[in-house]
């Protein structure tokens, strides 16, 4: 069906016929999905279901107007605007449902989402980008409400700068800034703040974005007078709208059963946003939801009767099929054998998808339990493995779950035993093993070639008399020869633009380039993450900079729910290469000297963390992600920016290697390992330390998401045999993690004589002051006494006791 040139306006009669009932094929097709699949969770074959059952005209609209090269920045109520568009089909639908692991077969996710999240692929297999403006496009949908949000305002800035920006590469990516970013929320879901963040951050920026609000008057069990003031969302964002002298927003109001309406709607948002690049806002009202909200609860417990009767006769396919009737559009018994044969059609979808997903579990149920009896035959543990052998027979129909618990448990009857029946048990599960755990676990970070972590290192190159700089003037001019060499990149946040951030890191740059690609913005750090990743996501290379490491936690679930999962939860499909900019470590103050980094290397899972102890490395790390295509968070010390730094010679060209330490002193009686602001003062304990004997070697991190790849710290330990970890994290924070990898992946607790220890920040924020920091932090003489005490211990008469 096509949805993109023909309008009501410009069409026949016959033609518009042929449209009206093509709509209601998909409307019908959608909502019988939505019904099976309803009833597929409560015979236990899908665990969960959340369906867009009762949004079917609405979206049908929205698909009509949506274009070549638009994205769609939605949530899982969206599987009719994905079938009306050709990119869901009901089998699709169903092994997103049964969580199928073959991206083939289940396109959305490979089984790592529940359905109803959706998506298109971006990438080819070698992860470079095919045309996005030759086909329709999804970003990749995540759970949590309204996190869809602060993405889609990028992806809308995107077609801005892609309009007004001269000189970049748009050829896969825009056609003169013609496409729109389309949104759709519940109603509910406006009241998360990240939803009237991005409503703001869009009308300051007017970009071409249209946000549908499904209004069925509910968030789950709780009505909109508990969710909404005035219980209408855009009645209160009414002082948003624009005016002859004002800009703003175009807001729009219809019916979600009134289909006529609802096309006219569209048509009219399309035309505004796509020529005049302004925000549209559409409040989709009087929405139904025939299931309720998920397959987690009955919608009958908290409806009365005379809203579920209200329901049953608003709902918009029901109204849909009374208007088609009343048009003389088709007869009674035309919509009936279009009904019947579509229920036909999901049916044997449901089936056939249910046979795939079955097919490759039930051929290896065959192969274990030939397994289990061979090895059982001989073996004096006979019955009870014959037992687990009849117990998967007697499961018709298992999952991968059952075969690797019946495998493994099996094992343990062989213990002592050698046979080559147990030999191929032990080689089939480790092999059914490694495969499944592939299938889940594939993806958190980049599988191509030109991964960040396979950039080679390029070394700071020097004159004979180079000059000693301010740090930030390198990274100043770092940036400047990185704006020239890569027009695609771009750099926004609070005070970036015309000052050159709170640091002069930029100074001279905005003036330079201009104020699209060297932008300030408002202090709202959720969407200027957001701006990055929808603008990542098609094409640009842009950097965020949130201020201070401190104000990271505005935009942390943002971080971590999207940009972080989102090539594993797109296996691959889709990429983001975001880098964020920040500064932190020790300043004097609670709100500017954190050091979080606990918490964020185990909430960023998926995206590089880089914490550089001057300016030459953090402009080596900018340098070798812009040659890469992966998220990143670069941290830079904030106390740094004024000491002074031999200014390279290649600057734009010299790159930081990731997950790669490096050694600043040797030593051979204690590997100290650090990073950041924290690694200065180590440097200098380490000097203090060589007055009474003791001989440290000086280890700097530099990358803490990934650690040290090649393991060059467990060399360290093997010549010191001793090991303390320092920063300036909480206890148990970013140094216990390093502990973890240095002494249990990097096994280096064979080569240890005395106990490795960490040496951290206090539990609470760093107080303010001089004296805040030196008791809050570690000091001097924290390292110099902790390090003495270890070796103390080592030798008391050598190190008599120091206090």
């Amino acid at each position: 069906m096509d949805v993109s040139s023909k309008t009501s306006n410009d069409i026949s009669f016959e033609d518009f016929k042929e449209q009206i009932i093509n709509d209601y094929e998909i409307a019908f097709l959608s909502r019988t999905c939505s019904l099976l699949g309803r009833k597929e969770v409560l015979t236990g074959k899908a665990k969960f279901g959340i369906f867009g059952d009762g949004k079917e005209l609405p979206q049908l609209a929205m698909a009509r107007s949506f274009k070549n090269g638009d994205f769609r920045s939605g949530y899982y109520r969206d599987q009719t605007f994905m079938m009306a568009l050709g990119l869901l089909n009901p089998k699709e639908f169903f092994h997103a449902l049964y969580a199928t692991t073959d991206i083939e077969k289940e396109p959305m996710s490979a089984g790592r989402q529940m359905g109803g999240h959706f998506l298109t692929h971006s990438l080819n297999a070698d992860g470079s980008w095919k045309d996005l403006t030759k086909q329709k496009n999804s970003s990749a949908d995540i759970s949590c409400t309204a996190g869809q949000m602060p993405r889609l305002l990028g992806l809308a800035q995107a077609s801005k700068v892609y309009r007004n920006q001269k000189g970049l590469d748009s050829a896969k990516f825009s056609v003169n800034g013609n496409e729109i970013a389309w949104g759709t929320i519940g109603n509910a879901s406006t009241s998360e703040g990240m939803f009237f963040e991005t409503i703001n951050a869009a009308g300051v920026l007017q970009v071409p974005m249209v946000i549908s609000i499904w209004d069925d008057e509910y968030g789950i069990s709780v009505p909109a007078k508990f969710h909404t003031t005035k219980e209408d969302i855009s009645e209160i964002l009414s002082g948003f709208q624009r005016s002859d002298n004002e800009t703003g927003y175009e807001i729009l109001k219809v019916n979600g059963w009134d289909y006529t309406a609802l096309m006219h709607a569209y048509e009219n948002a399309a035309d505004i946003a796509r020529q005049e690049h302004v925000p549209v806002l559409i409040h989709v009202k009087e929405l139904t939801q025939p299931q309720g909200h998920s397959t987690s609860g009955s919608h009958e417990r908290y409806k009365d009767n005379e809203r579920l009767e209200w329901e049953r006769d608003h709902d918009c396919n029901k109204r849909f099929k009374e208007w088609i009737l009343e048009s003389g559009i088709a007869t009674t018994e035309e919509l009936a054998t279009i009904e019947k044969r579509i229920k036909r059609t999901v049916r044997e979808a449901k089936k056939e998808a249910w046979e795939e997903y079955l097919k490759t579990l039930l051929t290896n149920k065959t192969v274990l339990v030939n397994l289990i009896e061979k090895v059982a035959a001989t073996s004096p543990n006979k019955n009870f493995l014959n037992k687990l052998k009849n117990d998967l027979i007697a499961t018709e129909e298992p999952v991968r779950k059952d075969l690797a618990i019946t495998a493994r448990k099996s094992l343990r009857y062989l213990l002592g035993e050698n046979t080559q029946e147990k030999q191929d048990l032990i080689n089939w599960t480790s092999n059914f093993l490694s495969e499944a755990q592939e299938k889940y676990s594939s993806h958190l970070y980049s599988e191509n070639d030109s991964k960040a972590s396979n950039i080679t290192a390029i070394l700071p190159a020097y004159k004979d008399d180079s000059e000693l700089v301010d740090g930030r003037v390198i990274l100043r001019d770092n940036f400047d020869k990185l704006f020239e060499k890569y027009p695609n990149t771009l750099i926004f946040g609070e005070d970036t633009g015309a000052i050159g951030d709170v640091n002069q890191g930029l100074e001279g740059m905005q003036e330079k380039y201009g104020k699209i690609r060297v932008a300030d913005t408002g202090i709202r750090e959720t969407t200027i993450i957001g701006q990055g990743i929808g603008m990542a996501l098609r094409g640009l290379r842009p950097i965020a900079e949130i201020q201070y490491l401190d104000y990271i936690f505005y935009a942390l679930a943002t971080l971590t729910d999207d940009l972080a999962s989102l090539l594993y939860r797109t296996a691959g499909k889709q990429k983001a290469p975001l880098i964020i900019r920040t500064r932190g470590h020790r300043l004097e103050g609670i709100w500017h000297s954190g050091s979080e980094m606990g918490g964020l290397i185990h909430l960023l899972r998926g995206m590089y963390i880089l914490a550089p102890r001057n300016m030459t490395q953090a402009a080596g790390f900018y340098n070798t992600l812009l040659k890469s295509d992966e998220p990143a968070l670069v941290i830079e010390s904030l106390n740094g920016y004024r000491l002074k730094e031999k200014k390279p010679k290649n600057l734009g060209e010299f790159c930081t290697p990731i997950g790669k330490v490096e050694k600043l002193k040797e030593g051979k009686d204690i590997t100290l390992v650090s990073y950041g602001s924290t690694l200065r003062i180590v440097e200098k304990a380490a000097k203090e330390l060589i007055e009474v004997g003791i001989d440290a070697e000086v280890i700097d991190a530099q990358t803490l998401l990934p650690f040290d790849i090649e393991m060059e710290v467990l060399e360290s330990v093997k010549k010191t045999n001793r090991l303390l970890v320092i920063d300036e994290d909480v206890p148990g924070g970013c140094s216990a993690y390093l502990l973890n990898e240095i002494i249990e992946k990097q096994g280096a607790f064979k080569y240890l004589d005395s106990a490795p220890q960490t040496l951290s920040a206090k539990a609470h924020r760093p107080a303010y002051g001089s004296d805040g920091d030196y008791f809050s932090k570690p000091n001097r003489e924290d390292i110099f006494e902790k390090v003495y005490n270890i070796m103390h211990e080592v030798s008391p008469n050598d190190y008599p006791k120091l206090r």
